[in-house]
């Protein structure tokens, strides 16, 4: 468990990471719709795109879901935290569906589940390594 277990806000930062992170990518992939494909030739519409209100929200949107990734990076291992946080992929998927339109199939569901469920088997351990000893401790000398 992280450092005094999981408490309610602990769960409410797992929570921000997932949902965060989901809308922040649709607002992102509905604002850069607007803009049709960029490519080397007509690189400079990236500027207009930074421009657009549904980009500035899906980057603010991801500027919280990182806060709220370090936040829980600073109290428990990676190999915890992103398990933890891998039902953000039924979300996204969802939101794609509702708001964007997008068909997912039922094989892209399948696929989303089994990913969800693989990287769920990884938060079977414990959420916070141990170390042996610090970096900032001296080492003991053993002569």
């Amino acid at each position: 468990m992280p450092e005094g277990g999981l408490t309610p806000r602990k769960y409410f930062v797992l929570f921000c990471v997932m949902v965060l992170g989901a809308c922040g990518d649709v607002m992102l992939s509905r604002g850069m719709k607007q803009f049709g494909s960029i490519s080397l030739d007509n690189w400079t519409l990236i500027f207009s795109a930074l421009l657009s209100p549904w980009v500035i929200t899906g980057i603010v949107l991801l500027i919280g879901f990182m806060s709220s990734y370090l936040t829980a990076l600073s109290w428990a291992d990676l190999t915890y935290v992103l398990p933890a946080t891998s039902m953000g992929y039924i979300v996204t998927a969802g939101l794609a569906k509702l708001f964007l339109h997008e068909t997912v199939t039922p094989k892209r569901w399948i696929g989303i589940l089994l990913i969800t469920m693989g990287v769920g088997f990884v938060a079977g351990g414990p959420s916070l390594t141990v170390p042996e000893r610090r970096l900032c401790e001296p080492a003991e000398d053993k002569r």
